[in-house]
């Protein structure tokens, strides 16, 4: 059940892993990151989602050592993901990336470590470092993002383990229904990232109307949306105020007819790169 920020859903190797956290794409590496990143914690969040290519693993490392010690709660207590990015999807390289991660955040280990992109011919190698370091118990679990349903049977033609998570772009206008049929098939714990589509949704009147009826904001509306559709949500904020709304949803349920409009928004629209046609 979804109760509270701090309510999990369980990965298929047991871990528990927080609904609802906070992501820090494009934020710069300093004390407005540090202060986000530790209002959160104060504020409930437990999840704490970066990558090597957002280049801010170092303040995302203080925030946690010092909200931490401001909180009083034990590092056991959150659940801190980070990506490998493009550059370093070989064997060797992603576990060099992965311990440079580890050593930029300052920590011991990371709950999760996603292959940030499918990189053609390359993800299959960064697969098996990812697979070598959860068996030395170095990551509590491990997965991929933004994988299409023929890139993640591709990478199983040769895997051990399943991804435990695959974390794509989803929002109302883009909800991804082949791949998270895939996903709730295999086991595979489908993650939201943009789930506000940096935005573009937060003046549409069907959901003005939705929100209107629960007296709530649109992104908390699309927020709950996600949750109800069985999807990790990791929003992305800086300002305090916001970090506080963007979690004000546990005290509401939308109707399955409501949950059906939002659906029907849907265009395939993507405000990111095309998992099948990208270049970085």
């Amino acid at each position: 059940m979804m109760k509270n920020l701090q309510s999990t859903t369980t990965l298929h190797n047991g871990v528990q892993m927080p609904w609802f956290g906070i992501g820090v794409f494009k934020v710069e590496e300093g004390p407005e990151l540090v202060n986000a990143v530790k209002f959160a914690i104060k504020h409930g969040y437990r999840s704490i989602d970066t990558a090597a290519i957002y280049n801010n693993e170092e303040s995302v490392g203080q925030a946690i050592r010092e909200g931490i010690q401001e909180s009083g709660i034990a590092r056991e207590d959150l659940f801190v993901t980070s990506k490998v990015w493009n550059a370093d999807l070989g064997y060797e390289a992603t576990i060099a990336a992965y311990e440079t991660s580890l050593k930029k955040l300052g920590l011991e280990y990371l709950d999760l470590y996603l292959v940030h992109w499918p990189v053609e011919g390359k993800y299959k190698e960064a697969w098996r470092a990812l697979e070598t370091l959860y068996k030395a118990g170095k990551i509590r679990a491990i997965g991929v993002s933004n994988f299409q349903v023929h890139h993640l049977q591709e990478l199983m033609k040769d895997a051990e383990i399943m991804p435990m998570i695959n974390q794509v772009e989803y929002h109302p206008r883009l909800t991804q229904k082949e791949v998270q049929a895939y996903c709730q098939e295999h086991g595979i714990q489908l993650g939201a990232w943009s789930p506000l589509m940096q935005g573009q949704l937060l003046d549409h009147p069907a959901l003005q109307e939705i929100a209107a009826k629960y007296n709530k904001s649109i992104a908390q509306i699309i927020l709950r949306w996600d949750l109800q559709n069985g999807v990790v949500t990791i929003p992305k904020s800086t300002k305090e105020h916001r970090i506080v709304e963007n979690a004000n949803i546990f005290d509401f349920e939308l109707t399955t007819e409501d949950m059906e409009q939002i659906n029907a928004l849907n265009q395939n629209h993507r405000v990111g790169p095309d998992p099948d046609n990208f270049d970085f």
